[in-house]
């Protein structure tokens, strides 16, 4: 198991995935008890389904003109980019429920940080801890939707799970905004940078043109559209409210059949063709994500519940430490 984990390590991307199901095969072979019911398809399943109603969105325009967006904001608000920036990032990822849309931002918000002289790592490293503090709120994440799965039967609802992560996350990634202002030198001040102006090695691209393609804004909408129906959907069928009594389409499974049917609808409505969705790069570092989970999430359950037994004998308080506490 830990030359699976190495040999993943060491290649990286999708290889991840794939020296995971290494691992379980070397786990079976030393009489590990290897089934499917280890496999998370429910994660794996919601993730699929979600970038491809991202990859749809994106292949009909839409994500282009959410950049565009965001490179106009920054560009009209460049002395406040390390408040802007997390900001754009963490609903972008809440609005998606994956980070992969946050990634296209990246590179405005480095540009406009050289070209107002303004270090780029502050607002870059902000930036991607906002992203991904934003997948533990979204309402159409799988690790909202795992987290939910384990909280609801100790009371704790969807709706209520939604109410604390978003502000409490959001508020966190505000004032960390604040801090990463003191980090590293201003860059008229960082010999390396000087160097690398003095040589031309700096290039600025300067405000970019947007030409939105004629279905990008009613994709966006689409896509917002469905995450309103989930939300509304799994608030209706929750413990809290109980607005629909015994549902014959679950949460879960409502989420993947809804975020499929979105991609169809974007698909029909912008007139895009569907082989154009497999080459978006959110496709595919998706489709890559769900084996990389596929075989991470296998491995690592396939060992834990191997070794339960021993995971618990050890976690196990000894009855004299408990009494001298």
């Amino acid at each position: 198991m830990l030359l699976a984990i190495f040999l993943g390590a060491r290649y990286g991307s999708i290889a991840i995935g794939f020296a995971g199901g290494l691992g379980v095969i070397f786990l079976g072979i030393t009489g590990a008890s290897v089934t499917q019911d280890d496999i998370p398809f429910d994660v794996i399943g919601i993730i699929m389904s979600v970038i491809a109603a991202i990859a749809a969105m994106q292949a009909a325009g839409g994500m282009d003109w959410l950049v565009s967006l965001t490179d106009r904001l920054l560009r009209k608000n460049p002395k406040r980019i390390t408040q802007l920036a997390p900001a754009v990032t963490y609903f972008l990822t809440l609005f998606a429920g994956t980070g992969h849309t946050a990634f296209a931002a990246l590179p405005v918000i480095a540009e406009v940080a050289k070209e107002n002289k303004i270090r780029p790592s502050r607002p870059l490293s902000i930036s991607v801890v906002a992203s991904q503090m934003a997948i533990t709120a979204s309402p159409i994440s799988a690790a909202v939707v795992f987290m939910a799965s384990i909280l609801e039967p100790m009371g704790v609802g969807y709706l209520t799970l939604l109410s604390i992560s978003i502000p409490s996350t959001f508020l966190a990634v505000m004032l960390t905004s604040f801090l990463v202002n003191f980090l590293g030198k201003p860059l008229e001040q960082d010999p390396v940078y000087q160097e690398r102006m003095a040589r031309g090695l700096v290039q600025f691209r300067g405000a970019h043109e947007y030409v939105g393609k004629k279905g990008a804004k009613t994709s966006v909408f689409i896509f917002l559209a469905a995450i309103i129906l989930v939300v509304v959907y799994a608030a209706s069928i929750s413990e809290n409210l109980q607005l629909i009594e015994d549902p014959t389409l679950p949460r879960n499974e409502a989420i993947m059949s809804i975020m499929l049917a979105t991609a169809m609808v974007i698909t029909i409505v912008t007139k895009i063709k569907p082989a154009v969705i497999l080459n978006m790069q959110t496709f595919k570092s998706g489709m890559s994500a769900s084996v990389c989970v596929l075989g991470v999430a296998w491995l690592g359950t396939t060992f834990v519940n191997e070794h339960i037994e021993r995971i618990e004998a050890l976690a196990v308080v000894p009855s004299e430490v408990v009494n001298a506490v």
